[in-house]
């Protein structure tokens, strides 16, 4: 059994205190979560980013955080599904999960007439080699936090002022720009029910 919370607009240091708290105190009988939000604009930095993928911040916050990966942005109309799951009881690998991950958005893509793909040397959803959804995860007692982030109706100027997940150059999108308008809580349904169909297999 999954218990699915929607949080709305969260402080993304807070939620991801929350996080931490919730995984370190869970046990054997806890039930996995999935946490829809969004975040205020905030730069975030995995366990491997660079300081030199920031490129010019200015008055948006860059947090270290302790996920995968590299420097990502977050902003409100970004759709954020944090996953916390226990990863030995559902016993799935970090790389298969990554892999449901990818293909829930994909699907939830797929829903508004848009073909998207994954690479397999650069974890993430894309479309037309323009990033449109990330991954990013972290694993403590064999659980996992953190989760993704797909672009949906938001600010993509920020982007510019990174090497979005550590690669120079790396062009992102979103729905809107790609002529689909709908909420954050429509995008979400498609992509937690292909998270959940996939863990339940």
């Amino acid at each position: 059994m999954v218990t699915i919370r929607s949080l709305g607009l969260q402080a993304y240091e807070t939620t991801w205190q929350d996080m931490q708290r919730y995984t370190l105190h869970r046990d054997i009988n806890s039930a996995d979560e999935l946490w829809i939000t969004e975040h205020p604009p905030v730069y975030t930095l995995g366990l491997n980013g660079k300081p030199e993928h920031l490129l010019d911040t200015g008055d948006i916050p860059v947090i270290n955080t302790d996920r995968g990966g590299q420097v990502t942005y977050h902003a409100p109309g970004q759709l954020v599904i944090y996953t916390l799951l226990d990863i030995k009881r559902l016993n799935i690998g970090v790389r298969a999960l990554v892999t449901v991950l990818e293909q829930a958005m994909i699907f939830a893509l797929a829903q508004h007439g848009i073909t998207a793909a994954a690479k397999i040397d650069a974890p993430g959803v894309y479309v037309n080699d323009r990033k449109i959804g990330s991954i990013g995860l972290r694993i403590k007692r064999n659980c996992c936090y953190h989760g993704l982030s797909l672009n949906n109706h938001m600010d993509l100027r920020p982007f510019d002022h990174i090497n979005t997940c550590g690669y120079s150059g790396l062009e992102v999108t979103q729905l809107a720009a790609l002529g689909v308008d709908i909420s954050n809580a429509e995008l979400a349904l498609p992509v937690t029910h292909a998270i959940l169909t996939a863990l339940s297999t």
